[in-house]
């Protein structure tokens, strides 16, 4: 029984490890980026991909990196079940807002005019 309940402790500071690492390569493939600049760009940029896509595999496996994988997930799920406007709905919604931006814009435009004529009449100038 006590070794199970030091087991969360231990994956836990494990996965901080492992965090820290998958962040330290991060930060590494970046550095290396420039770091190597005479080199071939396309080099370069595969070799930064090479080293976030094993930080990313480090990351998975984690707790947090799972559950963040999990919620990608369930956010496409999500993004496929919403009921998207109709390109005429979207123009008229469009329309209204610009609209409304022009109305409120004169109505403000308005506002500050006769703030300015009341303000100056009141000082004199």
């Amino acid at each position: 029984m006590n070794t199970n309940a030091s087991s969360p402790a231990e994956g836990s500071s494990l996965d901080t490890v492992k965090l820290l690492l998958a962040a330290g390569l991060i930060v590494a493939a970046i550095l290396g980026f420039y770091y190597f600049d005479a080199h071939s760009q396309l080099l370069r940029v595969l070799g930064m991909l090479l080293v976030v896509g094993v930080a990313v595999a480090i990351a998975y496996q984690t707790t947090v990196g799972r559950t963040v994988w999990q919620f990608a997930s369930d956010s496409k799920v999500e993004v496929r079940r919403v009921v998207w406007p109709s390109r005429q709905e979207t123009v008229q919604t469009t329309l209204i807002v610009f609209v409304m931006v022009l109305i409120m814009g004169f109505v403000l435009w308005m506002f500050d005019m006769m703030l300015g004529w009341v303000l100056r009449t009141l000082t004199g100038g």
